[in-house]
């Protein structure tokens, strides 16, 4: 197989005149629910160690140990691996890789890391400052995009993508 026909099944094509047949954001973006369902899977995950500290104190007592802090920075460590690292990597998270989402550009190809790496930071920032209205901005626009994905030029969308 060919480097270039790699490349375009890994979503990476080099080609500016590429683009998926029928790609329409409208149609297949995330709901805002399955959005809220995948962020609740990523909260759970980073809060499971934390969660089993306090538990293992209640039961077992204080052992002496400084394993609160020490669960609680693991915990920390964890959210900007899977909401930063995995999501620049994959264009998802692990919450969003058990709802079945994934970022993808406004053409429906796989964003650059950079990109990812600009919405998972200062996107998410400017969503957070924001009160979190940034969020709830994607149940008010038919396009379904958040503040921090009009700012990357992203859309969330649910299903696979399949080349034909």
């Amino acid at each position: 197989m060919s480097t270039e026909a790699i490349e375009t099944i890994r979503g990476r094509t080099t080609e500016s005149n590429d683009s998926l047949v029928e790609f329409s954001p409208e149609a297949l973006h995330a709901p805002f629910m399955l959005r809220l369902g995948a962020l609740l899977i990523d909260y759970m995950l980073v809060m499971i160690l934390p969660v089993f500290g306090l538990f293992s104190v209640k039961v077992f007592g204080d052992l002496g140990f400084v394993a609160d802090r020490t669960l609680w920075f693991i915990s920390v460590l964890l959210f900007f691996a899977n909401i930063v690292f995995l999501s620049a990597i994959s264009g998802r998270s692990i919450g969003k890789a058990l709802t079945g989402l994934r970022i993808v550009n406004l053409d429906g190809t796989l964003p650059l890391r950079r990109t990812l790496l600009f919405r998972q930071t200062i996107g998410l920032l400017f969503s957070g400052l924001t009160l979190g209205l940034g969020f709830l901005f994607s149940i008010l626009n038919k396009k379904g995009r958040s503040l921090h994905d009009y700012l990357a030029g992203t859309v969330v969308v649910s299903g696979r993508r399949r080349i034909i």
